[in-house]
């Protein structure tokens, strides 16, 4: 189950209100339907759609790069200030990816502790053995899911730390030679940015087949 936008703005009051209970914010989920598979779900669509906007910003911020670097003429500062501007951008998106990742993850394993618990309950060794191969099919899904995230992320932070630096030293030496020296390191960063992007698309397609595989099934 995904859930519907009428639902997610009271959803979300409720997990404000419960926020440092995480028992209790599962207890008030379940009152209105959703068990943690479901609102694993809606974790992993929420770290998607950040990835996605990530992807976009740092994108946008390669374009402003390499417009500070064919630049030739007129106010530098201005073009400083469109690249601190991109990359303040950039670093707001990265953030908000870990998070999202982080959500994913504390979700995940009270999904998977809760579920190892539950299969002890059971009275039938055959719906036992069911439920033990769901749980260890969801568990293999998700090992993918989370690994594909986890190396996209890796990326974030030494990206922003050469970004970070072109930015400052740009800051500190605004003139024609600046620009030049910028230029030269161009491809370095358009290499990384790209590989970047592309470990994001892949993660992006795994969190799609995820919220795919974890659909109730259709009669």
């Amino acid at each position: 189950m995904i859930f519907p936008n009428s639902w997610k703005t009271p959803v979300l009051l409720v997990a404000a209100l419960l926020a440092g209970c995480q028992s209790a914010y599962y207890g008030a989920m379940e009152k209105f339907g959703y068990e943690k598979r479901d609102i694993l779900v809606d974790r992993v669509e929420d770290a998607r759609e950040a990835q996605q906007d990530a992807k976009k910003q740092f994108e946008s911020a390669l374009a402003q790069f390499i417009a500070v670097t064919n630049f030739s003429g007129g106010e530098l500062e201005q073009q400083y200030n469109k690249l601190k501007d991109e990359f303040e951008d950039s670093e707001a998106r990265a953030n908000a990816v870990h998070k999202r990742i982080t959500e994913v993850e504390r979700v995940a394993q009270d999904l998977f502790r809760e579920w190892d618990k539950e299969l002890a309950q059971y009275s039938s060794p055959e719906l036992r053995r069911s439920s033990q191969k769901q749980l260890d099919t969801t568990r293999a899904r998700y090992r993918e899911l989370i690994g594909a995230m986890k190396r996209a992320e890796k990326k974030l932070d030494p990206v922003l730390a050469a970004f970070r630096d072109r930015v400052l030293f740009l800051k500190h030496n605004l003139n024609a030679r600046a620009i030049a020296s910028l230029k030269s390191e161009r491809a370095r960063i358009q290499a990384d940015i790209s590989a970047l992007v592309a470990d994001m698309n892949r993660s992006i397609a795994e969190a799609d087949r995820f919220i795919k595989d974890m659909a109730p099934a259709k009669d």
